[in-house]
């Protein structure tokens, strides 16, 4: 990069700064054709015609109605407006870091490049400090790391000249710089960061030096020399960035630049003596960046620097009112059209929404939130606030910003005036207080908001605009650091106390009513609330699209009318309803016009166009460059397109680049975005591209783009006859000054006033258009030139080409203006014999232009229009020829894989006939398996029911036995007791052995005389003998009958188990896989 680029807006945060650089527009091609075009040979027709430079260079001549040079500055001014672009070109809120300029990465490896030498020479292996090192001396613990220098020099020859108003930062270590790939990459510059942190073998001491201002350089000091190391101006700086807290990095900074026109990227790394220096650094850089010099020029003017010991915060607190919609939940409460005041519904319950996000400066931690206070009316005394509950508090889902929510009855006393319905062309004061205890911040913060409201009836119907806009005001809070000594508590982490806290509307009131010298002493109040863009002052800024809100809300009898009208139309939709026409001149229900601008367009029926465009965004565009630049450009205005990489951003793109792979013959031309957000603003993106293709095809939107722009200037032409016919005092009057129509009407006719009317107006537009035809244009045209006349008469050639770019679109803002714009539009009436008749007139003129032109001129026209056509033709050749080629090679390698995959079934066929062949050996096999099976389990089956009839035998012999047992035992026990009975009865009929025994048989222990003793001994003995002998035959018995017993069970439980092994040998996987072979070749057989 030779050249400053002029810096844009930049984002500034406490992690990473990044420039964003101005980028100029380029008129597409609309066939996205590389084959340059035929050079001009310079003659008058070059004059009367309009060259479209492509990006690619392809170039397209409009002649007709007037110059080239005057055409091209109307399209360039009005289709791709700078405000636009700078506008499309801001940086997201919140990123760490956003890429700046055009300069694409170079694919280079990580390797470390001396400050001063050549990148491409230095090819050591690993990344290492490769600055020459020079011995410095230690410096002290206690100074500060950094210093504001406001002397340019101190006089000595060897000290370089440093910039005016450069900050000083001292007590830094240069750890070395590398190539990198992506420079713009936080992710790739914290691993830069953290490899030379961590390689850094040799670190250098150095001084940096930031300029104040985006044209000075940042300077590389030697601080024991004060020599200069080496110097990178800002324009070359592309991103800075500092390391995460918490990790080793967090006292290292680091900022990439461009080196050798931007063929190479390289980072330079530094690390902080003192940690909290870094901060101070990237905003420095920051202020750099968005500082230029002609802001300097006022520096006298403005209050002084902060000092050391102050710093600045800023806060954006955003405001959000929600009521319950009766459905158990709360929604967003709406804004009134002029988006001034919220529109409330007296007695709905309501909740407080409170949203605070930190945009500069280290981020302070909020601890809590300890009142969310409201009160009616403003300049609000602090006694006269009301507690709300407060419900809670935490932060969003990207960690970035703080959400309080409190809830609000209305219904209390204290909020009577709030519900109270207020007249409708009057409103009222609310302000809302939240106070919060902010870490290392020695008191609470305050931050106040003021807002308007208006209270309408709860009965009221409300349709939700399509983007909700909350209240958001910016806060200054200027802090002052403490010593130790100074805080309350030496103990405490609170590091600052609160100089002043101001609003941006308070200082900016302040700046507009007090002196410049005079600086706020205390903490400052809120302000009333700012105007929004469309109450912007007048000033010479044109009108950025996609300006106004358009509401939703709608009389009840219209609603009742469209929807009956809506209720037939569905019933025969080849047929429009006779009273249609009608009702859209008054312009069609916001809520409504999704649903009706399908059916008028006779797309309720495109499910083949859906499954189209789904395809369609699959597929490259040869135009995506252009359709990615010009996505920024849209809308910028508006809510839902101003997000970078948002939704409404994703999906326009993906439209404009199915609709350029679509229309391969226009393809995507500028201007096509602005209808297409129109559409996206009302239906999903399927919907509006098949919207998109019916005005675009069946409604002759395209024509215009064809034939070098031949229809465009028959439209022009047909203006002027129209302006002619029905305004001729304001034609004459352009005639006088040289004001044609293509330099004012080229982005009515192109855009379908899409791009700089405010959408309030576009929208009705677009209702007639699809209602009536493109011929509309002409309507609005003569109704803007007629309610302009008086002005544009006095104005000159310049100032009304400005009236045209600034005021015109302006005036519409207002509602009111733009439906009697709309009204006069459609009072006025243009046949279509006569545009007709106009058209002819043009091409009757065309023709004698034509003839009365030099045959040499005509000839070498036509000649270069041959030239063209054969280039073109040339260029389809090729294309063809080429597609033919591709085609053969694609169709070489079908029929290649056609062939192996032949050879493949080939062999697959053959190892299918192998397996049937092993599968029949298989089966062959399994049948003697089978057989065999069959013979052992008849086998098997005869030998068990032999064994169970066995069993069965021995059963029933032992039970035989056992009944002959227990009939032995009986018999014996019968025996015994009558021999028992005969002893008895023995002993009792013998008087000597009467004596000796008792009646239950037992021997009695008489005395025995010594006289009769020896005769009853002997037989005594021969009766306790037979006892013994009875006794011991008793016991033999008995024991012979618990045998007996105990081979009965013995017996049974062997039966038992020969039952089961029965049972079981019935239930065994091999009578089942006997089973089944059963059954297999039994179906075999049948078959």
């Amino acid at each position: 990069m030779d050249d400053k680029v002029s810096v844009g807006k930049i984002s500034v945060s406490s992690d990473s700064v990044s420039t964003l650089n101005s980028e100029d527009f380029v008129l597409v091609s609309r066939l996205g054709d590389e084959t340059p075009s035929s050079t001009n040979n310079g003659s008058d027709d070059e004059k009367t015609g309009l060259k479209v430079i492509s990006e690619e260079g392809v170039s397209f001549k409009i002649v007709g109605n007037g110059s080239e040079q005057q055409l091209q500055r109307e399209l360039e001014d009005v289709l791709m407006d700078p405000s636009v672009a700078d506008i499309g070109l801001r940086s997201e809120k919140g990123m760490d870091g956003v890429c700046g300029g055009d300069r694409g990465p170079l694919a280079t490896t990580s390797s470390p490049v001396p400050p001063g030498s050549d990148p491409l020479s230095a090819q050591p292996p690993k990344l290492e400090m490769v600055l020459p090192v020079q011995t410095a001396q230690e410096s002290e613990l206690n100074e500060r790391s950094y210093r504001a220098d406001e002397s340019s020099s101190d006089g000595s020859p060897g000290s370089p000249i440093l910039d005016e108003d450069s900050v000083v930062f001292s007590q830094l270590t240069y750890l070395g710089c590398a190539s990198v790939n992506a420079p713009r990459s936080e992710l790739e510059a914290l691993r830069m960061m953290s490899i030379l942190r961590g390689q850094c073998q040799l670190p250098l001491d150095v001084t940096l030096s930031v300029p104040g201002v985006s044209e000075g350089t940042v300077r590389l000091l030697d601080p024991n020399a004060s020599t200069e190391i080496a110097n990178y101006p800002i324009y070359k700086i592309l991103f800075c960035v500092r390391g995460h807290d918490g990790t080793p990095e967090s006292d290292c900074f680091a900022f990439t630049e461009s080196h050798y026109n931007a063929e190479i990227f390289r980072i330079h790394v530094f690390r902080c003596q003192i940690q909290e220096a870094v901060s101070r650094i990237l905003y420095s850089f920051a202020t750099a960046f968005r500082r230029s010099a002609k802001k300097t020029v006022l520096s006298c003017q403005q209050p002084a620097p902060h000092t050391p010991d102050t710093d600045l915060f800023t806060f954006t607190v955003s405001l959000e009112i929600r009521e319950d919609d009766g459905k158990g939940t709360f929604s967003a409460v709406a804004k009134d059209k002029d988006k001034q005041s919220f529109k409330l519904r007296a007695g709905m319950d309501k909740k407080i929404f409170i949203y605070i996000l930190q945009t500069s400066n280290k981020e302070l931690a909020i601890e809590r939130c300890f009142g969310l206070l409201l009160s009616p009316g403003k300049n609000v005394k602090n006694s006269d606030m009301h507690l709300l509950d407060l419900e809670s508090m935490g932060k969003s889902s990207d960690g970035k910003s703080y959400i309080i929510t409190g809830s609000w009855n209305p219904n209390t006393p204290q909020f009577q005036p709030v519900n109270e319905e207020t007249p409708k062309d009057k409103f009222m004061y609310v302000t809302t207080a939240v106070d919060l205890v902010i870490t290392e911040v020695e008191e609470p913060v305050r931050f106040l908001l003021e807002t308007r409201v208006r209270v309408c009836s709860p009965n009221d119907r409300l349709f939700w605009p399509f983007s909700k806009r909350n209240y958001t005001e910016t806060f200054y809070l200027k802090l002052r650091q403490m010593e130790r000594k100074e805080r309350k508590n030496p103990a405490s982490d609170t590091l600052y106390e609160v100089v002043s806290l101001e609003s941006e509307t308070e200082r900016e009131k302040r700046k507009t009513t007090a002196s410049p010298d005079i600086m706020p002493t205390g903490t400052g109040t809120t302000a009333p609330s700012p105007p929004e863009d469309d109450e912007e002052e007048d000033n010479d800024e044109p009108l950025l699209s996609g300006s106004g809100d358009v509401s939703k809300e709608c009389a009840e009898k219209i609603l009742e009318t469209w929807g009956d009208l809506l209720t037939k139309w569905h019933m025969n939709l080849s047929v429009r309803p006779r009273q249609l026409p009608a009702l859209v001149r008054s312009g069609i229900p916001e809520a409504l016009r999704g649903e009706v601008w399908q059916l008028l367009a006779g797309c309720h029926n495109n499910d083949h166009q859906v499954e189209e465009y789904r395809t369609l965004i699959t597929k490259e565009s040869p135009q995506d460059s252009a359709i990615t630049r010009d996505i920024n450009r849209t809308f910028p205005a508006h809510d839902y397109f101003k997000d970078t990489g948002g939704d409404g951003q994703d999906s326009l793109y993906k439209i404009c680049k199915a609709y350029s792979v679509y229309d391969e013959e226009i393809g995507y031309c500028q201007g096509q975005s602005f209808l297409a957000a129109v559409l996206l603003l009302h239906m999903p993106e399927e919907q509006a591209f098949s919207v998109l293709v019916k005005i675009m095809f069946d409604y002759g939107l395209r024509d215009l783009f064809k034939q070098n722009f031949e229809d465009l200037h028959c439209k022009f032409f047909q203006l002027e006859r129209l302006m002619q016919e029905y305004i001729p005092d304001l034609y004459n009057h352009f005639l006088n000054v040289g004001l044609e129509a293509h330099m004012y009407a080229s982005q009515w006719f192109l855009t379908l006033f899409t791009a700089k009317f405010p959408l309030y107006m576009v929208f009705h537009i677009i209702d007639l258009l699809l209602c009536e035809g493109i011929s509309v244009i002409f309507n609005v045209a003569l109704a803007l030139l007629k309610t302009s006349k008086d002005d544009l008469i006095q104005t000159d050639f310049e100032g009304a080409l400005k009236f045209f770019r600034v005021p015109v679109p302006k005036r519409y803002r207002s509602e009111e203006n733009a439906k009697k714009l709309m009204e006069l539009a459609c009072s006025i009436k243009i046949s279509q014999k006569k545009l007709k008749k106009f058209e002819k007139e043009y091409h009757t003129l065309r023709e004698q232009q034509e003839q009365q032109e030099p045959p040499i001129e005509r000839y070498e026209r036509e000649n270069r229009r041959l030239q063209e056509a054969n280039m073109r033709l040339e260029q389809e050749n090729d294309d063809l020829a080429h597609e033919l080629v591709g085609s053969k090679i694609a169709l070489r390698k079908d029929l290649d894989n056609a062939e192996e995959k032949a050879d493949a079934l080939n062999k697959e066929l053959l190892l299918t006939k192998q397996k049937l062949v092993d599968s029949e050996d298989e089966k062959r096999r399994l049948e003697e398996e089978s057989a065999q099976l069959k013979e052992m389990c008849r086998r098997e089956l005869d030998k068990s029911e032999s064994e169970i009839k066995k069993n069965g035998s021995i059963i029933g012999e032992y039970k035989q036995i056992c009944t002959q047992l227990s009939e032995r035992l009986e018999k014996q026990q019968t025996a015994n007791r009558g021999e028992l009975e005969k002893i008895r009865s023995k002993v009792g009929g013998c008087e000597k052995c009467r004596s000796l025994f008792n009646k239950e048989g037992r021997v009695r222990a008489a005395a025995t005389t010594s006289a009769g003793g020896a005769e009853t001994d002997e037989e005594k003995e021969d009766l306790k003998n037979q006892l013994r002998e009875m006794e011991l035959e008793l016991a033999q018995t008995k024991l012979q009958l618990v045998e007996a017993e105990c081979k009965i069970q013995d017996l049974e439980h062997h039966l038992g188990l020969a039952f089961n092994e029965v049972q079981a040998a019935k239930k065994t996987w091999f009578n089942r896989t006997l089973s089944s072979i059963k059954t297999v070749t039994g179906t075999k057989e049948t078959t």
